[in-house]
Order: structure tokens, then C-alpha cells, then sequence
């Protein structure tokens, strides 16, 4: 077992025995894809939710949303869902274990991901990689399968189908109309969600990478495609980022200068890429271990007008934890589509425009004796007839009639109309996160290892914005009231507003140290009997080590 491997086993136990992440349902043998966040774990990620919410409502042109998790059939037909969320499957001849085509195909191709079915299928015939559970070689044809956990809604005859939603997306965009006219009618503004989404992955793997059920925070943000954003950045331009454009090698720029370039080739996604950056590494991310790839050509949806992912480096190499995408106005018209509601925003013009139409309306004098009580009817067709009409023609009138429309039954028409306005479909950039993925390497950065009496000792070195407990307070020992001084300083932390205080009395003061240090507590404060006299305490610093003297009142 190499050296990452074992450290990543230490890892993984360490989080399994602190509560930070663990197997789910795993006195019933648990169920793969799935995992629980412990008693310190929970309060982490609720955090680092609460910390992604601050970070894009500090825009002050976005809101925050709440849709259902179960999703009727036809937003995910209209979304294409249902026809294109799939992942390609192939079963061992052996065990019967499924697993991912283009996972196991990884060590034969560069990019797996961005085959077809037939081309991965053919690979798996000329490489023959081994099964990852028995090692055979033999493998099933490659087919393609729904990701989408299926459900019913409603009981009996009543009920119709429905899934698990596979992403936050879609109630966004099916409430567009609610929030243009929260927004007064006014563009650009987004909506961000933060919830679970649910995939029942061919073969989840590598813990937290690959789930089934899983967190992620998107945000949709609707711009006029024609309104130009600004293209200077601001602070965010002088960032340096390590970026991979298409079919390029890393480099490092400024971000700035990759939209300057034409690198990135949105604005607005170029502002995204550095308010990412900002987010991870404000929640601990370390900022060498972060780069934006561009997707190719083969990667992106025929829609897309470009996009980003941003990759994290540890324990399992590169893995993508955001997705940044320009997705053009896909989304809003295919629910316009689906639905026949309008899905538009309105611009206005700087002057009014007139436009001449040339067209055609029937000649009262021969068309009334003619079409007789049909006439209005005729009149509304006609029209709608084009310029270029050649009579005699047919018309479809009310309920599906026909008549025949003769020349001499019709004269041009030319109309004058003033337009101080247009509706249109906005566009949508797409910032995607997934936050089980981030707080993995949160947590995988700030593991730390060092080595105390020929032993290794843990520090978990979270950031103070994002740590689960903030302060551990400890009595010397449990007697001569330091015990109910301590719970009482405890109680007080607990009762204030935005900090977390763990209480801990059991065994030397030194394991609790070390406890502390291996959940990320940043300060300990410990109550001895100079507490009783001189109301101060023992303030332990988990990165330094150094312990200094404060009075009760200046702890928070």
C-alpha cells in the first residue's frame, strides 16, 4: 500500500471515528452511495452551506429558493431528463458487478467520458480491463442507463409518474416568471438552492466523490444576451488562476487577462470563475490545489456557449467540484415548449421602432356576398397570410373549415407598427456546486499529520468560517467547582449568537487536546483553580500550541 493510500486509510477513520462522515445504515449492512454527516459533521456542512448562501447574496441581486425534491415526469421530459440523463453501463460475465463503461476504460483512453456508446463499446472489446471486484475480463454489451430514481406521486389510479430530482436546477427555472416580477422586470438576478439532489449511480466509489445522494447548491443567473456585461473585473480581474484552456496544457493567469484574451468568453462566467475561487479558498480550499479546466468541444452540450469546472487536487487526484456554464436560453424555452407559458423578460428601446408590414386583407365588397356570415373569420386569416401568397389559396377557419380564397376576393394591406419594446429569452449562467465533494476536500487539506513521542498526532486545520465546534471548554479537573464553573462558561458560549462550545471532562487534559485538535476546534479553553480566584482561563491556540491567560468576559 503506497503512502497516500495509507494516509488516506488514517483519513478515513479519523472522519468514521470523530463523526465526521460514516457509512449510512451500517448496522443493516449499510447500502453503497450513501453516508451519514456525524455530530460534528453535520454542524461542518451546515456551515459550509450557510457560508456559500452569504457568498452569492452578498451580490445583492440574488434570492433564495426552495423547491420540492420529487419532480413530476413532465418537467424532466421537457428538461431532457428523461431521454439524455444517462450513464453507460456494462455488467462482468463473473460476479454480475455493473460498472461504468468509460470508469473502467480510464487507463485506455484520455477522456473516456466524451465517448458514444459504440466507441466505448469497441474499446471495452480491444482492452478487456479487468473487473474491479474479481478481476475477469469478460464483459456485457454497453448500454445506456437513466440515472433518475423513479417515483410515483399520488396513490392508486391517481397516481403519475415522477423521480427523485437529479439536480436543484429546474424548480429555478420553472418559477422564472415569479422572480422576474420580484425583480421588478429588471435584468440580470439569479436564485441559488441548496439541497439534495439524487443519481442512482451504476457504481459509486472513492466515498464522497460518487454518491447517490448527495448536496449541491446551484445558482441560476438570467442575463439579456444582448446587454453587454462589463468586461472589466474589477479586483476579481488581478486574481492568478490556474487555468486548462481547450486542448491546452495548465498555465497560470490573470483572470483578467483570460477574458481579455478571449480564453474565457463570457464576462459573466469569467466573474463567476473568480467569485468561485474566492468561495473555496474561503472555506479552506488550498488555493495550489485548484484549477478551472475547460470543457472540449466533444464535452459540452450542443447549447453551451462555454464552460468551466473547477477541479480540486487530494487524495483521489483531480476531481471536478463546480461546474460554471453558459447555457444559453436551453432551458427556458424548452419548459416554454413543454408548457405554451411564456418564459420571457421584456426590453425596452431606446427610441421606438417602427416597422412597415406589407400584407394582405379581404376586399369588403366582393368577399362579404361571398363568405357571408364567415367573413370576419376569413378576414382574420387572410391576414395572417405572407406578402408572398399566391390566390387562389385555401384558408383554415374556425373549428378546422376551409374556404377557398380568390384574388379577387382580397387587396394588399399595408400596416405601420410602433414597438417601444421586445420580449425575449434570457440567457442562464450556471454556477453548479457540489458541496459533499468540497467539504471532502476541505477536510482532506486540512488533515494534518505530525509526529509527537513517535506517534502521530492529528490537527484538522479548518477554517475558522466553516469549523464545526469553535470553542471546547474543559474543567482541570471535575472537582472543587471547576466543574460547574466550566459548564457554566459552556452554557454561556452556547447562548451566543453564531458560536458552537463543546464541553469534554473525560480523561487527561492532554487526550482532550488531541480530540479537540482532530476535529478542528481552534481555541480550548481550560478551567483550573486560578479560574476560581481570578475569573480568567487557559486559552490553547490548536495551530500554535501557545496557551495564554484571558479573563471569562473576553471570550466572546
Amino acid at each position: 500500500m503506497s503512502e497516500r493510500e495509507q494516509r488516506l486509510e488514517r483519513l478515513n477513520g479519523m472522519l468514521r471515528r470523530r463523526g465526521f462522515i460514516l457509512p449510512a445504515f451500517e448496522i443493516h449492512g449499510g447500502a453503497k452511495g450513501f453516508y451519514d454527516f456525524g455530530p460534528v459533521g453535520g454542524r461542518l456542512r451546515s456551515r459550509v452551506n450557510q457560508a456559500w448562501l452569504d457568498h452569492w447574496l452578498r451580490m445583492g441581486n440574488i434570492v433564495e429558493l426552495s423547491c420540492p425534491t420529487v419532480t413530476p415526469y413532465a418537467v424532466l421530459e421537457a428538461s431532457g431528463h428523461v431521454g439524455e440523463f444517462s450513464d453507460f453501463m456494462t455488467v462482468c460475465g463473473s460476479c454480475e458487478e455493473a460498472s461504468r463503461a468509460d470508469v473502467l476504460l480510464e487507463a485506455h483512453h484520455t477522456n473516456p467520458d466524451a465517448l458514444k456508446m459504440d466507441e466505448l463499446q469497441n474499446l471495452l472489446d480491444a482492452s478487456k480491463p479487468e473487473c474491479p471486484a474479481c478481476a475477469a475480463t469478460e464483459w456485457s454489451p454497453v448500454e445506456a442507463q437513466n440515472l433518475m430514481f423513479n417515483t410515483t406521486i399520488g396513490a392508486g389510479s391517481s397516481g403519475r409518474q415522477g423521480f427523485l430530482r437529479p439536480e436543484t436546477a429546474q424548480g429555478m427555472f420553472t418559477s422564472f416568471n415569479v422572480l422576474f416580477r420580484h425583480f421588478r422586470e429588471r435584468l440580470p438576478f439569479g436564485a441559488v438552492q441548496l439541497g439534495k439532489g439524487y443519481r442512482n449511480e451504476i457504481a459509486p466509489r472513492q466515498g464522497m466523490i460518487r454518491l447517490r445522494e448527495f448536496n449541491m447548491a446551484e445558482l441560476e443567473y438570467f442575463i439579456d444576451p444582448e446587454k453587454k456585461p462589463e468586461p472589466n473585473l474589477g479586483d476579481l480581474g488581478d486574481l492568478m488562476l490556474t487555468l486548462v484552456g481547450e486542448g491546452q496544457e495548465p498555465s497560470s493567469m490573470r483572470l483578467q487577462d483570460a477574458l481579455d484574451t478571449g480564453l474565457i468568453r463570457h464576462a459573466t462566467v469569467a466573474e463567476f470563475i473568480g467569485r468561485t475561487h474566492r468561495f473555496l479558498e474561503h472555506v479552506g480550499i488550498h488555493t495550489d490545489k485548484i484549477r478551472f479546466r475547460q470543457h472540449e468541444q466533444d464535452e459540452m452540450a450542443h447549447y453551451a456557449v462555454d464552460c468551466w469546472d473547477a477541479e480540486l487536487h487530494g487524495s483521489y487526484g483531480w476531481v471536478e467540484c463546480v461546474g460554471i456554464a453558459h447555457r444559453g436560453c436551453y432551458d427556458l424555452e424548452a419548459h416554454e415548449k413543454a408548457t405554451g407559458k411564456t418564459l420571457r423578460a421584456r426590453r425596452e428601446f431606446d427610441e421606438p421602432r417602427t416597422t412597415v408590414i406589407d400584407a394582405w386583407t379581404i376586399n369588403g365588397a366582393t368577399a362579404g356576398p361571398a363568405f357571408k356570415a364567415m367573413a370576419g373569420q376569413v378576414k382574420k386569416a387572410v391576414e395572417d397570410l405572407p406578402k408572398d401568397t399566391v390566390f387562389p389559396c385555401t384558408v383554415i377557419i374556425d373549428e378546422g373549415a376551409t374556404v377557398e380564397v380568390l384574388a379577387e376576393h382580397v387587396k394588399p394591406n399595408q400596416k405601420t407598427i410602433k414597438e417601444t419594446g421586445e420580449w425575449y429569452l434570457p440567457h442562464v449562467i450556471e454556477p453548479a456546486f457540489g458541496i459533499d465533494r468540497i467539504i471532502w476536500h476541505v477536510l482532506d487539506h486540512a488533515y494534518k499529520e505530525d509526529i509527537k513521542n513517535d506517534d502521530k498526532y492529528v490537527r484538522m486545520e479548518l477554517s475558522d468560517k466553516i469549523v464545526p465546534v469553535d470553542m471546547a471548554v474543559f474543567p482541570l479537573f471535575e472537582k472543587d467547582g471547576m466543574g460547574e464553573r466550566a459548564w457554566a462558561i459552556h452554557q454561556r458560549l452556547c447562548a451566543t449568537p453564531g458560536l458552537v462550545s463543546m464541553y469534554d471532562a473525560s480523561g487527561s487534559i492532554g487526550r482532550r487536546y488531541a480530540r479537540a485538535d482532530e476535529i478542528g476546534v481552534p481555541r480550548c479553553v481550560t478551567v483550573d483553580h486560578q479560574t476560581l480566584e481570578d475569573e480568567t482561563v487557559t486559552v490553547r491556540s490548536r495551530d500554535t500550541g501557545e496557551q495564554i491567560r484571558v479573563p471569562i468576559d473576553e471570550l466572546c
